[in-house]
């Protein structure tokens, strides 16, 4: 879970490096895509075997999902019936579509990095999966420096204050859903952390999910066939680098507006890499 280019990307990639650890990608976007990844004859072979693993149950439930996913639809009152009217398909076709992933790629451990908390809250309630939420943080000016970007095949983002205010409705939705859930369960993650030193990061998730994997090679991280992510996923192979990038720009309002959310992350817990 968290806000929009906090860095799930990568780490979903690096944690899919792991043996028996699937990287899947954004899977919120199944529905509005009908099923259909980025391009790519590798990936488009592999989400082709998905689909014929769940039949009929791998129809799409269309853009209208988006009532049960999006932070600013649950105040969306003309959404409401839509949502008791979807929410138990899509929760029968959610874990359907895990488990198709699960046999397609021979895994143990799927990665969904669609990071909306209530899409998380949705996962919560299924019966036939075992959930774990990463909660990931990163510094908030570098996410408005992101929002401000114009060259991400995610689309415009916001501005400043309109990424503040996105921020906190997301940061809130995810507080409720990461205390709700199992606290054995669950890991607050910081971005910079997990650069600076992703060995210590990536063991200590792997440990909280029950993987016996080894740490990758940093170096080498093959991006494999992830359903939709940023343009990282255009190359073939990747590797981390250790120093993140600093905003060209630092903002005094987003310091001052972000300033509560900096000290309830440094007191949540459980909490990995500082």
């Amino acid at each position: 879970m968290g806000a929009g280019r906090s860095g799930s990307t990568i780490l979903g990639i690096t944690l899919g490096n792991c043996e028996g650890v699937f990287f899947a990608g954004e899977l919120a976007r199944w529905h509005r895509r009908a099923g259909e990844p980025l391009a790519g004859a590798e990936r488009e072979r592999f989400w082709s075997a998905v689909r014929e693993r769940m039949g009929a149950e791998g129809e799409s439930l269309g853009p209208e999902v988006r009532c049960l996913q999006q932070s600013a639809a649950a105040f969306d009152i003309r959404g409401w019936p839509a949502q008791r009217r979807l929410r138990g398909r899509y929760r029968r076709v959610t874990e359907d579509l895990y488990r198709a992933i699960a046999r397609t790629a021979e895994a143990t451990h799927i990665v969904d990095t669609s990071h909306f908390p209530r899409r998380a809250r949705e996962l919560q309630a299924l019966d036939g999966v075992d959930v774990y939420l990463l909660l990931l943080v990163r510094d908030p000016q570098s996410i408005v420096a992101a929002h401000a970007r114009r060259d991400v095949v995610q689309g415009p983002g916001f501005d400043m204050l309109t990424t503040n205010a996105y921020l906190w409705l997301t940061y809130l939705l995810s507080l409720f859903a990461f205390l709700r859930h199992r606290r054995d369960r669950r890991l607050l993650v910081s971005y910079e952390a997990f650069i600076a030193n992703p060995e210590d990061v990536l063991q200590e998730i792997l440990d909280c999910i029950g993987s016996p994997a080894a740490i990758p090679d940093l170096q080498a991280l093959r991006t494999n066939v992830g359903f939709l992510g940023n343009r990282v996923l255009e190359a073939d192979v990747v590797a981390l680098r250790r120093q993140p990038e600093q905003p060209a720009r630092r903002s005094r309002v987003t310091a001052f507006l972000q300033l509560p959310w900096r000290i309830v992350f440094s007191r949540l817990r459980p909490a990995v890499g500082g």
